[in-house]
C-alpha cells in the first residue's frame, strides 16, 4: 500500500499561534507555500473552505499555476453551487491543471456557520442533500449521454457534462464527517475518508464503520488522517516546543476573548477529539491533544510529537491500521512544511517501502 502526503495552503500567514498578518489573500505567501510543498515531496495540498474565507477553487487555480507536480485537495461544501455546475467547474480545473485536482466534501457540522451562507437545513438534511449532490456530480463526470435525476433536494432534466475530468474514471473524492448521518453517505460516495488525528482505538473503530458502510455498496474506501506533527532534533526539544505552542495558543485566544476551556463543539469530529483530549494530553505512543483541549478541538488540532524518526514510527502505527494518506500541517505553516519535506516525508516513505517489502521477502 503506497502512502500519500497532503499539506496545507492558507491564503495568509496564520495559525493558532500566529494571528493573521498581511492581506486576506497574500499572493506572494500563497506562491511561497505552494512551491514549498511542490519541492518538498507532498502529493497534494489542502485549500480549505469556510463561510467567510476566500474561494477554494480559485486559490487552487493560482497555486497550480506556480507549481509543476503538486496535486490539490479542494475543500468544497455541497449545497451552495448547483451540482451540475460544480462538476463542470472541477472538471475544467482538472483539465487545466493536468489532472492535479481532488475534491474534499465537507458537508458542515455547525448550524451557525452554515447560516452565514443562508443554509438552514438540519445536519441530517444536509448529509442527505450531499448524497444527492454527489450522485449528480459523479454522473456529470462519467455519463456519456444526458441523464435525468429526481431526488428530494435536486431535480435535473437531461443533464450532461460536456467537459470531463482528465483523471479517469473521475476526480478523487475525499469525504469528511463522523456523525451517524455522515457515515452512510461516506460509504456510498467516498474514495478516501478523512479522519482527524484521533487515538488508534478511535481510528480503528471509524475505519471499521466506514468499511461496513461501503461494503453495502460493493465499494472499498481508502483512509486519510490529519495531524499536526511537532518535530525537533530531540524528543525533549519537541515536547518543549509542543508546550510552548499550547501556551501561545492559550495567550492568543485569551487576548481575542475566545474560550480556552469548556467549549463544546457542535460537530461530531471535534467532539471525538475532545473525548481523546479528556483522556490526557499525551496518548498512545505520542499523540498530543494539548491544542485540541484549549481550542475546543476546532478543526485539525492534534499531533504527534518527537524526533522525525519517532513521529515517522507513530505514523506507521496508523498505516498499519489502514491509513494510507496523511494530511500534515504545522503551527509555523511555511517553515514546518519545509521541515516535513526535508526530514519527515522521505523517512516515512522509506519505512513504508521497507514494511511493504517484508511479505515479499518472506514469500521468496
Amino acid at each position: 500500500m503506497s502512502v500519500e502526503f497532503i499539506g496545507y495552503i492558507g491564503t495568509q500567514h496564520q495559525s493558532e499561534i500566529h494571528p493573521p498578518s498581511g492581506p486576506v489573500i497574500d499572493r506572494d505567501y500563497v506562491e511561497r507555500v505552494a512551491r514549498a510543498h511542490d519541492e518538498g515531496g507532498f502529493d497534494r495540498a489542502l485549500v480549505a473552505f469556510g463561510s467567510t474565507s476566500p474561494e477554494s477553487q480559485l486559490v487552487v487555480a493560482h497555486a497550480a499555476s506556480v507549481t509543476q507536480r503538486l496535486g490539490f485537495m479542494i475543500a468544497h461544501r455541497p449545497g451552495f453551487t448547483a451540482p451540475t455546475v460544480a462538476a463542470r467547474q472541477l472538471a475544467t480545473l482538472d483539465q487545466f491543471t493536468g489532472g492535479r485536482v481532488a475534491v474534499h466534501i465537507i458537508t458542515g457540522g455547525s448550524d451557525d456557520e452554515l447560516a452565514k451562507d443562508g443554509d438552514h437545513l438540519t445536519k441530517d438534511e444536509r448529509y442527505a442533500r450531499t448524497s444527492e449532490y454527489l450522485d449528480i456530480v459523479r454522473q456529470e463526470w462519467i455519463s456519456d449521454k444526458p441523464f435525468d435525476y429526481e431526488g428530494v433536494y435536486y431535480k435535473v432534466k437531461q443533464a450532461f457534462g460536456g467537459v470531463k475530468p482528465l483523471q479517469k474514471p473521475h476526480i478523487p473524492v475525499y469525504f469528511g464527517g463522523s456523525s451517524d448521518a455522515a457515515i452512510p453517505v461516506a460509504g456510498k460516495h467516498a474514495d478516501i475518508f478523512a479522519l482527524w488525528g484521533e487515538t488508534q482505538a478511535q481510528v480503528a473503530e471509524t475505519i471499521a464503520r466506514v468499511r461496513h458502510a461501503a461494503a453495502k455498496h460493493g465499494r472499498q474506501v481508502k483512509f486519510s488522517l490529519s495531524l499536526r506533527p511537532v518535530i525537533a532534533a530531540t524528543e525533549e526539544a519537541a515536547w518543549k516546543r509542543a508546550d510552548d505552542i499550547v501556551a501561545q495558543t492559550r495567550a492568543l485566544r485569551e487576548k481575542a476573548g475566545l474560550p480556552t476551556s469548556g467549549h463544546v463543539p457542535p460537530n461530531a469530529g471535534s467532539q471525538r477529539l475532545l473525548d481523546a483530549a479528556n483522556q490526557g494530553s499525551r496518548l498512545d505512543k505520542r499523540l498530543w491533544t494539548g491544542v485540541a483541549a484549549v481550542t475546543g478541538a476546532a478543526g485539525n488540532s492534534t499531533g504527534l510529537v518527537g524526533t522525525p524518526e519517532q513521529v515517522a514510527e507513530g505514523l506507521l502505527d496508523y498505516y498499519d491500521l489502514g491509513v494510507s494518506t496523511f494530511l500534515i500541517r504545522g503551527f509555523d505553516p511555511l517553515d514546518d512544511a519545509i521541515a516535513y519535506g526535508r526530514d519527515l516525508i522521505p523517512l516515512v516513505r522509506e519505512l513504508v517501502a521497507q514494511r511493504d517489502a517484508r511479505p515479499a521477502v518472506a514469500a521468496g
